[in-house]
């Protein structure tokens, strides 16, 4: 997934954006509103934004958000834990609420929640692909073996990253220039072929017939069976 992060402790934002990358996501940490502003409408999954910054009210920000027609996942993060508060918070347009402190793994298993409820996919866990199933919720892969059974293939967390964004969008071209933000965000520390590299792991993994090249527009995985 690709997520914005609002949030101006640093403590708490490293931390965060740190562990959120290692387990295969890509986040843009912003620390003030005027920053994420200019991101707004980047393809990001779901928004995971602080209720007090420097230049405003995540609160208003995100109600704003909903009156233009924003629909994406947004994780509310705070230190008020009233009850009026978190009325207000989720009255504004927030999906959940989350506590501080609070542990990474929760903001994580509450965020895979929110995209759960969010999500058109149908209700089978595992979409299959031709000979592969995936399952985004559990972030996991299986290959169909000659005998029939289904082996599970291990991704590294970018091939996921990379796979994930494709499943999601299944039936439509991802163009090359949108993979690269969903998959590699703003990291300019990486190679120039680094999304090619991944599309190449993932065909010899799961075989060269699951991913689409669209000459001069991106990459491509069918719609599920």
């Amino acid at each position: 997934m690709r997520l914005l992060l609002l949030e101006d402790d640093s403590l708490l934002g490293d931390g965060l954006r740190d562990y959120l990358r290692a387990e295969g996501h890509v986040v843009e940490w912003c620390t003030h509103l005027s920053a994420a502003h200019t991101l707004e409408d980047e393809p990001f999954d779901a928004l995971l934004v602080d209720w007090q910054l420097p230049d405003g009210s995540g609160v208003d920000w995100i109600r704003a958000r909903r009156a233009i027609g924003d629909a994406r996942p947004v994780l509310l993060l705070t230190a008020r834990d009233r009850l009026a508060d978190r009325i207000r918070g989720l009255d504004s347009g927030a999906d959940d609420y989350l506590v501080k402190p609070f542990a990474p793994e929760e903001l994580l298993a509450r965020l895979r929640a929110v995209l759960r409820r969010a999500s058109a996919a149908p209700a089978a866990p595992r979409q299959d692909f031709g000979g592969v199933q995936v399952d985004v919720a559990a972030r996991g892969v299986w290959r169909t073996a000659g005998d029939g059974s289904a082996e599970r293939v291990e991704l590294t967390a970018r091939e996921w990253a990379v796979l994930e964004a494709l499943v999601r969008r299944a039936g439509r071209v991802v163009t090359k220039s949108e993979l690269d933000r969903l998959v590699l965000g703003m990291d300019t520390h990486v190679q120039s072929n680094a999304l090619e590299v991944h599309v190449s792991a993932l065909r010899r993994k799961l075989g060269r017939e699951l991913i689409d090249t669209v000459r001069g527009l991106g990459y491509r995985i069918t719609e599920p069976k």
